[in-house]
């Protein structure tokens, strides 16, 4: 095939998107040569992946703390059961897909968990953060260091088959503690356990995720959406609500007042109960990575256990630790954060 006589060879793999008239060259050579960092690589974060690395973005970093499941093939586009199969973190099989698909893309994968602790080096050096987080924690978290760093961020969240997202630019716009101060308490909303979660809802809001991105990623400022969008794909409800307002107009303990109480360690938990998971993730940080022959070897006589250069799983008296190289635990067979943090002690060491 000949590339269009009006679009550079060497971005002809982009020419249906340039030829786009609100982009153009110009936009996307802007793409080219951004960075972008993803929090969370399950259902909203594989999905944004995906778009942003078709459409060219140069530097992506995936951010992910979880391994893969059967029941995340549902919603998870990037991944397979060769995947499961393998016992691949979620930031590591996806980056493997992403370079198959453009590899003059630079994909980062990065197993981890985002705390406080960081944050801030997980995100300094991007030009755009992306949610693909299933929690507000994370998302409080990310909205103080964005806020911090002047940095623009999206929000996206889904559940069942309703989906809301919201673009965040520092300075111009609400940040997300102006729209929602506090999250509600454990128990009082719905989770994907409860009310289960639609793939199609999950493309939808990382799709308005991933068209944010390209705007502001493309210099397109004046198209950027500063509304909180909310929708139903199930009963086709579609909602606007005008936010800009409350800038200004609230008492905003982050973008008002600049205090950074999540960046800075002094709100949410170290040690969180998983959606859905009947597990808890310990997080146990550690100076220098575990050595998974020398903790395999101890444990084999109390269990099953296998390993791989990524992650160790074992299991014993009816719980499944997949342990992490940098010290964190998904302890599986349990909600209870205290007997997680016991079983931690007992099995993992302190």
């Amino acid at each position: 095939m000949q590339p269009f006589a009006d679009v550079p060879a060497e971005l002809e793999r982009y020419s249906r998107q340039i030829r786009f008239q609100n982009l153009g060259e110009d936009g996307q050579r802007k793409l080219i040569n951004s960075r972008v960092t993803i929090c969370g690589c399950g259902a909203l974060g594989t999905v944004l992946a995906n778009h942003l690395v078709r459409a060219g973005v140069g530097f992506v970093r995936v951010v992910d703390r979880d391994f893969i499941e059967t029941h995340n093939l549902q919603r998870q586009i990037l991944f397979d059961e060769n995947d499961v199969a393998d016992n691949l973190p979620k930031a590591e099989a996806a980056a493997r897909k992403l370079r198959a698909i453009n590899s003059q893309v630079t994909i980062e994968p990065v197993v981890t968990d985002i705390d406080h602790t960081n944050i801030l080096d997980l995100v300094s050096d991007a030009d755009l953060i992306l949610d693909g987080t299933d929690n507000f924690e994370t998302r409080y978290l990310i909205n103080d260091a964005a806020v911090k760093l002047g940095k623009p961020w999206v929000f996206g969240g889904v559940i069942g088959s309703e989906g809301q997202t919201m673009t965040i630019l520092p300075g111009e716009t609400p940040c997300l503690r102006c729209v929602v101060e506090t999250s509600p308490p454990p128990g009082m909303t719905p989770t994907c356990e409860t009310a289960g979660v639609l793939g199609p809802a999950v493309a939808v809001v990382a799709s308005f995720e991933a068209v944010e991105a390209i705007k502001i990623l493309g210099d397109k400022h004046t198209s950027i959406n500063r509304e909180l969008i909310m929708f139903d794909i199930w009963d086709w409800s579609f909602r606007r609500l005008k936010i800009a307002s409350l800038k200004g107009k609230v008492d905003c303990p982050c973008c008002g007042q600049q205090n950074f109480e999540w960046l800075e360690g002094r709100m949410g938990s170290h040690t969180t109960a998983l959606c859905g998971r009947n597990a808890v993730q310990v997080a146990a940080r550690r100076d220098s990575p575990l050595d998974f022959a020398e903790l395999g070897g101890r444990l084999s006589p109390l269990g099953e256990v296998r390993h791989n250069a990524y992650m160790l799983r074992f299991a014993t008296e009816g719980y499944e630790f997949t342990v992490f190289p940098d010290g964190r635990a998904i302890i599986k067979g349990t909600n209870d954060i205290a007997k997680a943090r016991t079983l931690y002690a007992q099995f993992v060491g302190s």
